[in-house]
């Protein structure tokens, strides 16, 4: 079974915080990993379905429950939910996680741990090895984007926007130094820190502390 772990500290009161995370139209801006989520109506514990394009016009969907409990002791909270896909070309078969909200020093600690089954048998464990770092990798993208969102007033779609205003900015960088005979200058593309707002996986924690 594998396992993803992220961490991030949002300044920023609880009920924000929860309000941005458990509405599912809220949800589905700032979190990469879904382009759209749908509640059902009338179900206990609360069911969803959700879908996820991989290519234009190409989606892979999935159904999953939810609870959640804002009257955790210490003032935090805490959601869990399964989820699951039938599409035979989801990498993921299901699996199960949380978040919590950890109330530290005036801020808050959101924090998610899930485990996941792939499919395909012994060729799905192995591409799992490159799929498995790339969703965590989406994970804390996603964790910082909604930082920048309740901190900074960044909305979802304007991070989206600043992160692809960079990256082709990096790109093009790197092709001119290259191109220029200067290659030492360029790992700068990749070393030099990400602008204050624009997302970046490397400003989550990955592992339990």
């Amino acid at each position: 079974m594998a396992r993803v772990y992220v961490e991030t500290t949002i300044d920023a009161p609880l009920d924000r915080i929860w309000a941005a995370t458990q509405d599912h139209r809220q949800h589905s801006r700032w979190d990469v990993r879904f382009g759209r989520i749908d509640p059902v109506p009338g179900s206990t514990p609360a069911a969803f379905t959700y879908a996820t394009a991989i290519l234009p016009g190409v989606e892979i969907a999935g159904s999953g429950t939810h609870t959640g409990d804002r009257r955790t002791p210490g003032g935090g909270a805490v959601s869990a939910l399964r989820f699951a896909s039938p599409d035979p070309r989801s990498p993921i078969r299901e699996g199960a996680g949380y978040w919590r909200y950890v109330p530290v020093a005036g801020k808050i600690k959101f924090l998610t741990g899930y485990a996941y089954r792939t499919r395909w048998g012994p060729a799905g464990r192995l591409i799992d090895l490159v799929f498995g770092p790339l969703f965590g990798w989406a994970t804390a993208w996603s964790f910082d984007r909604l930082r920048l969102w309740l901190e900074h007033g960044v909305t979802p779609e304007r991070a989206l926007r600043n992160a692809r205003t960079e990256l082709t900015a990096r790109l093009l960088f790197t092709v001119a130094v290259i191109a220029a005979g200067w290659w030492p200058l360029a790992p700068l593309a990749v070393l030099v820190p990400p602008h204050p707002h624009t997302p970046a996986a490397r400003r989550c924690r990955r592992s339990p502390r």
